[in-house]
């Protein structure tokens, strides 16, 4: 199986089903459950106010803090993924709200937001749209607000899927107008197994309990400077 570059992927069209990534109605990142590195924030203590799932996809990060009572917004890109996440909301009588929305602008989002998840977006931009996405970020959060971020490492080297950030990378992105409190080498959960990983894997990787492929990333906490 080959992978695309995620850069260029046609999200929309890879929530319809019509993208070639994978088995049909295949999306990566849609695990079925809220990301385990986002449960053991939540349990943490390390979420609160009014909050931002950017990239929020088919929703079940931000279902999941809507369950647990936060008050939840989450954007994405894809008109079809913020139809399917309304859907499953109304299902489960949950109050998330949810827009289409460019994440490099977030227009009309300004000084609303106490903490911001990123489960899995920024790598998937590229250098202009990372850096427009940054400075959209310290608009639409307050002073003192908190940035959780997951994002594809380096340590799998030039394997497909979405592009390596390295810590250097990350440092410089949240260098103004951001606090780093925390940058630690973690795995995120993917609907990947062994017997489905795109062409050039190692054939080595991690696997959770139920055979899913974990992807190393890094785990970044920011808080925003006034």
């Amino acid at each position: 199986m080959s992978t695309p570059d995620v850069e260029s992927l046609d999200f929309d069209q890879l929530y319809q089903g019509n993208a070639e990534i994978g088995p049909a109605g295949f999306v990566p990142w849609d695990i079925g459950e809220p990301q385990p590195l986002l449960v053991e924030v939540e349990a943490a203590g390390e979420l609160r106010g009014d909050l931002l799932d950017a990239g929020c996809g088919l929703a079940d990060n931000a279902l999941f803090l809507g369950g647990r009572g936060y008050r939840v917004t989450g954007i994405d890109a894809s008109p079809t993924a913020i139809d399917r996440a309304r859907a499953k909301a109304r299902d489960r009588g949950l109050d998330v709200e949810f827009a289409v929305a460019d994440a490099t602008r977030l227009d009309g989002l300004d000084d609303r937001f106490d903490t911001v998840l990123d489960s899995a977006l920024y790598h998937c931009l590229n250098d202009d749209e990372q850096r427009a996405y940054v400075t959209a970020l310290h608009r639409v959060c307050r002073p003192g607000a908190t940035l959780h971020l997951f994002c594809r490492s380096e340590l799998l080297g030039t394997a497909p899927g979405p592009r390596a950030v390295p810590e250097h990378h990350l440092r410089a992105s949240f260098r103004e107008g951001w606090e780093i409190t925390r940058l630690e080498r973690r795995t995120y959960t993917t609907a990947f197994t062994t017997n489905m990983l795109p062409e050039g894997f190692p054939t080595d990787v991690p696997q959770d309990e139920h055979g899913r492929f974990l992807m190393p990333v890094w785990q970044l906490t920011a808080v925003r400077r006034p």
